[in-house]
């Protein structure tokens, strides 16, 4: 496991070098319509752990690849996760005003230019991710594949299905399963598909597969519970965001379902099998296992 100090520096690399390439396969925010443009621009530029590109550089890493084939599924991941919060944060949605410490993007830019601009953004993800500059020196049945995993991981099975599955819950009680069935499609899904498609570009079919699956089940579910907790207890500075909206929004979390310390162990439980599961990729896989472990310990 890697100390605190590495794991950050090495964390820090990582997201620098996706902040470096992330501009490469965005439209110019000058494009017409400007309005359009600048609201993407907004939703993506505007801070953000960039965990899920991270997590497919990581794929493809793990089974031997090189990082430049798989930057243009890492950058669609960025900004299939980026649309998803524009429209988390409408008011037909959750209705919230601040986003990683700024106003949310339809406070910017208006509703519908909001909506659009989501739009625009899951597709792009797809024109990116099935361009012919962008796949060079791949084959097309796994780049194919991998855009598959993607697809499904944001629709109706997977986010968009977590996402009217949340809403349905507001102000009804869930029993845990069925709790985190909904987190298994709203954000387990993005992880999943994020670390699977960074090795499906390659190929890889076999246990190292199913090693990243179960590593992103784990991590997926400890995120969510973590945040969840820091919805409860967490600093508002550190967030960016106002603590308490899933109480405002009568969302049913695990910290009200088992409480705080009970989510607590869950959470530890759920990051421990991910650290687990990647056995098979020896001490190549610290960084992942750091990722897991340091996650308890996040502000935000």
């Amino acid at each position: 496991m890697l100390d605190l100090e590495d794991f950050n520096r090495q964390l820090q690399e990582r997201q620098d070098y996706i902040e470096a390439n992330l501009p490469r396969f965005m439209p110019s925010p000058h494009d017409y319509p400007p309005v359009l443009h600048e609201a993407m621009h907004y939703a993506v530029f505007n801070g953000g752990k960039r965990l899920r590109p991270l997590l497919v550089l990581e794929g493809a890493r793990l089974v031997g690849g090189e990082l430049e084939p798989a930057l243009p599924f890492a950058c669609a991941m960025e900004m299939i996760h980026s649309y998803s919060l524009v429209h988390d944060d409408l008011p037909a949605m959750d209705d919230d005003d601040y986003r990683r410490g700024q106003p949310t993007c339809h406070k910017v830019f208006g509703e519908a230019n909001a909506i659009l601009a989501g739009d625009a953004l899951l597709t792009r993800a797809f024109e990116v991710m099935a361009s012919a500059d962008s796949t060079a020196g791949l084959e097309a049945r796994w780049v194919v594949q991998a855009i598959r995993e993607v697809a499904m991981a944001a629709g109706n099975q997977g986010m968009i299905g977590g996402q009217v599955l949340d809403l349905e819950a507001e102000g009804k009680e869930l029993d845990l399963e069925q709790l985190k069935a909904v987190h298994s499609r709203k954000t387990g899904a993005l992880f999943r598909a994020s670390l699977r498609s960074g090795a499906l570009i390659y190929g890889v079919q076999d246990e190292r597969l199913q090693a990243l699956t179960d590593y992103a089940e784990g991590f997926g579910l400890g995120f969510q519970i973590t945040d969840d907790i820091l919805d409860v207890e967490g600093d508002e500075r550190a967030l960016g965001k106002p603590i308490g909206s899933d109480a405002r929004n009568e969302k049913m979390t695990y910290p009200q379902l088992i409480g705080i310390e009970g989510a607590r162990r869950m959470a530890h439980t759920c990051l421990q099998e991910a650290i687990d599961s990647l056995e098979i990729f020896g001490v190549e896989a610290e960084f992942l296992r750091s990722l897991a472990f340091h996650m308890l310990e996040r502000k935000s």
